[in-house]
């Protein structure tokens, strides 16, 4: 059984990841590691080691505190659901880039905030 936090660490690492439009082989490429290893991070399934979470702040350009943001203190208490991750889940879930890249675009727009993608 995953440990909540490592639960939230993965929820909060696979939706700014997507929110970058980076895979998982590019995250994985740029820390050396296969695509296998950032999929069990993002699930939880293994823990990220703290070199590691510092890595991926920056590769990702947030900071490290980003991934533990609306984390309770008490580990008996779920982390609180992030509204956006059904947003995130539903357009990773899209296979035409190119409907994908227009509604990205689309949500840009409504939002005034335009989502770089770092390679």
């Amino acid at each position: 059984m995953s440990h909540p936090v490592d639960v939230h660490v993965g929820r909060k690492l696979k939706q700014v990841r997507t929110l970058r439009r980076l895979s998982q082989t590019d995250v994985a490429r740029k820390l050396n590691l296969s695509f296998q290893q950032i999929q069990k991070y993002e699930i939880g399934s293994n823990r990220v080691a703290a070199s590691r979470l510092f890595e991926l702040s920056q590769i990702l350009d947030v900071p490290p505190s980003y991934f533990f943001e609306d984390l309770k203190d008490n580990a008996d208490t779920p982390p609180k659901k992030d509204p956006g991750m059904a947003i995130v889940t539903a357009l990773a879930a899209i296979k035409d880039d190119a409907v994908k890249s227009r509604i990205v675009t689309f949500i840009e727009d409504i939002s005034g905030k335009t989502v770089a993608r770092h390679i």
